[in-house]
């Protein structure tokens, strides 16, 4: 074990692919000597060399695109996007080409690649370096969606990917890149793709969430506390598919549920496991689902605090749906 923040793990995630498989690739702006824009692939460059760690031209679409190629012809290539809102410029080469060549090879072809994408709000990143667009990629078949909250799952889950033989979107939320430490197993170390994880037992009512999201759902639990409502945090840690066991189960022992994201509200992926629960689990709530999410607007500069769903508007929902 060794004590490491997100950034570390996932360094340390590609590091051990890399050196273990040498089928693994990365690609991406500014990945090579500079390390990412967030230090992400620092020192690869040096150790790998410039066929393994290539700094692409600014051109998602180019880089997403060579990615699939090389993933089709036998490589394992790790795709970085330096911001997920840049996504959108290779949105045509996922959702129409990556997540679909299996199916219509009828399984000659597989794309086994992992596009990174740190996202999320709370770097003062302004409209373009502050979204949260998982919903996109969540309705799109033929892709795997996963979202670390701790450093240990980030490199558990980001080895698990690569390995993956389905094309992965991994969303990395950044404003917790170094702000959460821990010990992370050194070595081999993978954590299955569609399990949750409960984060903190309780028995008054369930929070769903993921992603940095976690972290402001168990500070409002703590708050929660105080006030004699015993809070259960899940996080799904992957959310396409994500793991409706662990959902069910959360919500038939506390029967109130609140989720949590920082993504808009409407056709976020929250209405998604709301839906879910009217389907399967009706009977065993004892209260309407309450969503805190980002607001149906595009993301604010000066008002960035607000629009995040924070301890305090995750708290009012737990206090809300406590007391139906």
């Amino acid at each position: 074990m060794t004590v490491m923040n997100m950034a570390q793990a996932l360094n340390q995630a590609l590091r051990y692919e890399m050196s273990r498989d040498e089928r693994v690739v990365i690609l991406g702006e500014d990945v090579g000597k500079r390390g990412g824009v967030f230090l992400i692939t620092e020192g690869l460059y040096e150790e790998f060399g410039p066929e393994r760690v290539i700094d692409t031209p600014l051109a998602e679409a180019g880089i997403i695109g060579v990615a699939a190629g090389m993933a089709m012809n036998g490589l394992r290539p790790v795709a970085e996007i330096q911001f997920a809102d840049f996504i959108f410029g290779g949105f045509d080469q996922i959702v129409s080409n990556v997540a679909k060549m299996r199916y219509r090879t009828g399984g000659q072809f597989g794309v086994p690649m992992v596009i990174r994408a740190p996202f999320g709000g709370g770097v003062k990143g302004g409209q373009f370096h502050s979204q949260s667009p998982e919903a996109y990629f969540i309705h799109t078949a033929g892709l795997k969606v996963v979202t670390p909250s701790t450093p240990s799952d980030a490199k558990g889950l980001l080895i698990s990917s690569i390995r993956d033989e389905d094309p992965v979107i991994f969303f990395e939320p950044k404003r917790i890149y170094r702000t959460v430490k821990e010990d992370v197993p050194d070595g081999d170390y993978t954590v299955p793709l569609g399990k949750a994880r409960v984060a903190r037992e309780g028995a008054d009512v369930s929070i769903i969430t993921y992603a940095a999201t976690v972290h402001d759902s168990l500070s409002a639990a703590e708050k929660a506390k105080y006030e004699g409502i015993d809070v259960e945090v899940l996080d799904l840690r992957t959310l396409l598919p994500y793991d409706k066991d662990a959902i069910s189960a959360t919500v038939r022992k506390t029967g109130r549920v609140v989720i949590v994201h920082e993504a808009p509200k409407i056709c976020g992926f929250g209405a998604e496991i709301a839906a879910f629960l009217a389907e399967r689990e009706l009977l065993s709530l004892e209260a309407p689902v309450i969503r805190a999410t980002g607001y149906d607007s595009p993301f604010p500069f000066v008002h960035e605090n607000l629009y995040l769903p924070n301890e305090r508007r995750i708290l009012e929902a737990v206090r809300k749906v406590a007391s139906f």
